[in-house]
């Protein structure tokens, strides 16, 4: 009996020893961790040079004057803005931002970033057409921009430096900063440092949670495509439609659907009535619908983390209704939005980087099969409709912020894209497009008319003559 008292003793304390230990581990880690905040939220940033996560690869490659890989996030304020201060806001909340601190370089295997130092970008009144290319020695050798227009604050970001939602990320914190230093009361009360919920986090979530995969997930068929007269060389469309969160929750749950599911259905809709007028066609309509990969693997990180499912039907006969397409689509994207799937989607991608010989590569080959295999995915879609979801603000900003809004800029066989962003109750779905025509825009506003949601309908102008 001693015996075992002395071995459960032995055993106690040598678990005691080790959760200890584990203890002294996780003291030292989150030190670390709280050192490295406390230099981020100060005025330098020690970033050095760092990789490009896996999908940022691409984006180097495929960018150009015609298909710019640059989206806009923008927020209306209740006020005019003001240029100096927006320029101060700036200055003063980019050496926070690691990775928006930084430049592009070419090496002999990769792209890399690294640390730029150089004063932050020149803030402009709008002037030109959004989502153009960003030349980065004529921008500080910054990867974003930064506009105004009367009450709008623009952010456009070149897709290799983050998604949406780090662009989001960037934003909102560059809106805080430019509101406390124009309204010195606010700043008293808040105070001036980054919010608690502002993610400086630049893991690369990809590695991170990938498995060894040999099968492709996503989809190379050719898709239907669309045709028709462009807008002038360097034109760009833009028309936002504004409607209820609510109102557009209770259409969707008549048709037993998401609000996603429902508007990314409208799209499609819009482009089989207009397109194939009710007719049998041969490819598929197909709509590219990045997802936020974030949520289903619990991360923070502010690089890109999202893949590409896609939502698509096929006209095998003729006069399909709204509710047929609503349902092939909602099935489509239903079977493709689970964990498990998304993570074969990233991890073929990732598979293919992490090959020993494929990493051993020179760069200027590996641009020509990035080239080669883009071109094949891209063609697979009709379009790209992404949501950047509810982006929500701390309460003592909410007085002085009135719509945040989203969309993108073209790419190769996909002259219109729809984008989608609300913030409280309101929600704003974004065509951007190059196509002089807008039957599509208009049959998909019509859709949402008679479902009982009122939209208000603005354009950037291209179409009004």
């Amino acid at each position: 009996m001693d015996k075992k008292k002395e071995k459960a003793g032995q055993a106690n304390r040598k678990e005691q020893k080790q959760r200890a230990k584990l203890e002294r581990r996780r003291e030292k880690r989150l030190y670390k961790e709280a050192l490295k905040k406390e230099h981020r939220y100060g005025t330098n940033t020690v970033l050095g040079w760092d990789k490009l996560d896996n999908t940022a690869h691409l984006f180097p490659v495929i960018a150009g004057e015609s298909m710019s890989n640059v989206y806009r996030i923008f927020v209306t304020l209740n006020e005019e803005i003001d240029k100096q201060l927006l320029q101060r806001a700036l200055t003063a909340v980019l050496p926070k931002f690691d990775g928006f601190n930084v430049r592009l370089r070419q090496g002999v295997f990769w792209y890399y970033f690294e640390e730029n130092g150089k004063p932050a970008p020149y803030v402009r009144k709008e002037s030109t057409y959004p989502c153009r290319y960003i030349v980065q020695n004529r921008n500080r050798s910054y990867l974003f921009r930064v506009s105004y227009y009367k009450n709008r604050i623009n952010l456009e970001v070149f897709h290799v430096l983050t998604d949406g939602m780090g662009g989001i990320n960037f934003l909102k914190e560059l809106t805080y900063q430019y509101l406390r230093m124009a309204h010195p009361k606010l700043g008293e009360e808040v105070g001036d440092t980054l919010s608690v919920d502002t993610s400086l986090n630049r893991e690369d979530s990809f590695l991170k949670n990938y498995k060894k995969s040999h099968t492709k997930g996503y989809r190379t068929e050719r898709a239907f495509l669309l045709k028709g007269e462009k807008l002038k060389p360097g034109e760009f469309g833009v028309i936002h439609g504004t409607m209820s969160v609510a109102a557009l929750k209770e259409a969707a749950h008549r048709y037993e659907v998401s609000i996603n599911e429902y508007l990314v259905a409208a799209f499609l809709y819009g482009i089989y009535i207009e397109y194939l007028h009710g007719t049998i066609g041969k490819r598929p309509i197909r709509a590219a619908v990045p997802v936020n990969l974030r949520p289903f693997f619990h991360s923070v990180t502010t690089k890109n983390f999202f893949a590409m499912v896609s939502a698509e039907f096929l006209p095998e006969k003729e006069n399909y209704t709204f509710e047929e397409v609503l349902h092939i689509t909602s099935e489509s994207l239903r079977a493709q939005i689970n964990k498990e799937h998304l993570e074969n989607l990233f991890s073929y991608n990732v598979s293919n980087e992490k090959n020993l010989i494929a990493r051993a590569v020179p760069l200027f080959l590996k641009n020509m099969a990035i080239r080669y295999v883009y071109t094949k995915s891209a063609l697979a879609n009709t379009t790209t409709v992404t949501n950047i979801g509810n982006i929500s603000v701390l309460d003592a900003y909410r007085p002085y912020i009135q719509m945040f809004g989203a969309f993108l800029a073209m790419s190769k066989g996909q002259p219109l894209k729809g984008t989608i962003c609300s913030y409280g109750d309101r929600l704003m779905f974004t065509f951007s497009s190059v196509l002089a025509d807008t039957s599509v825009q208009r049959a998909f506003f019509c859709r949402l008319s008679e479902d009982g949601i009122d939209v208000s309908v603005e354009s950037n102008g291209v179409y009004y003559e």
